[in-house]
């Protein structure tokens, strides 16, 4: 799948007003150029297509958050518009036999609610791009978790955390609850979010501080299709181009907002500091 970049320099030419002449003149390139690039299905170079996207973002035209709104205003009922950041490019059929197995909950296919949380997490990869994903969820079935004790066990589990536990009766409880699940809804969980769980399942913060620790980096929801009967029922709206300005923008916002999050976490280890249980007392 291509970047629609013929629809991408339509909007720019009509939100700047600007004549095929004049965008080229501005991109340094031919007029014929421009207007090749125009024509579906024709090939842009990358230096190209950096050009082109580099050049909307500075003139503060938006080009994925349109498109995302424009398919939120679209989208149907029992739909629901998903964001997917992919270090370079989905190829073939969407699969869950893709993903590696120990992801947050194991084998699956991944996807975000928020466009700039999922582009977030690609940014620091040369050729990553973003798509928007439109999901059919009726007739499928949903187990939606949030920031509680389940949540973080399994995903202590299958990030190879507690393979001493897997036999014991309340990591199978918790597991058999995703049975027959084709997707899961649950927070997203970052590498700091490891931490946190990683310093509870060491013994080193009890479950409460540990839930609330995960609350001050709240980082949205994902989806994850477990199942490929869910998987299929997803469809590509969009590739979207992520210009590295526009990367520039994300990684600056994840580094302020990692800033806020420790600083939340401080707080909420010394204010919860003797409230709950310890890993060592749940798994007895």
């Amino acid at each position: 799948m291509d970047f629609r970049v013929y629809e991408d320099i339509e909007v720019i030419l009509e939100l700047l007003g600007m004549t095929i002449q004049e965008f080229a003149q501005e991109l340094g390139v031919s007029a014929s150029t421009v207007s090749r690039w125009k024509e579906p299905g024709e090939t842009v170079s990358p230096a190209n297509l950096e050009k082109i996207y580099e050049y909307a973002f500075k003139k503060k035209i938006r080009l994925n958050k349109i498109k995302e709104q424009l398919f939120r205003e679209e989208c149907l009922e029992n739909h629901v518009l998903l964001f997917h950041g992919a270090k370079t490019d989905i190829s073939g059929d969407i699969s869950i036999e893709k993903s590696r197995k120990n992801n947050d909950f194991g084998q699956g296919f991944y996807c975000g609610e928020n466009l700039e949380q999922s582009a977030m997490f690609v940014s620091n990869f040369p050729h990553s791009s973003l798509y928007m994903l439109d999901f059919d969820k009726s007739g499928m079935t949903e187990l939606k978790l949030g920031v509680e004790q389940d949540w973080m066990l399994m995903i202590a589990f299958f990030r190879g955390k507690l393979t001493g536990y897997a036999e014991h009766p309340m990591i199978q409880n918790i597991l058999n609850r995703l049975n027959g699940i084709d997707y899961v809804v649950a927070p997203i969980a970052d590498n700091r979010m490891f931490q946190i769980i990683d310093s509870f399942i060491e013994g080193e913060i009890t479950d409460v501080q540990c839930r609330h620790c995960l609350s001050a980096t709240n980082l949205g929801n994902q989806y994850v299709f477990l199942t490929q009967r869910a998987a299929d029922r997803i469809e590509i709206l969009r590739k979207c181009y992520l210009a590295s300005i526009e990367k520039e923008t994300y990684i600056s916002v994840r580094s302020e907002d990692a800033k806020v999050s420790n600083d939340k976490v401080k707080i909420a280890r010394k204010q919860y500091r003797g409230q709950g249980q310890y890993i060592e007392e749940i798994l007895l």
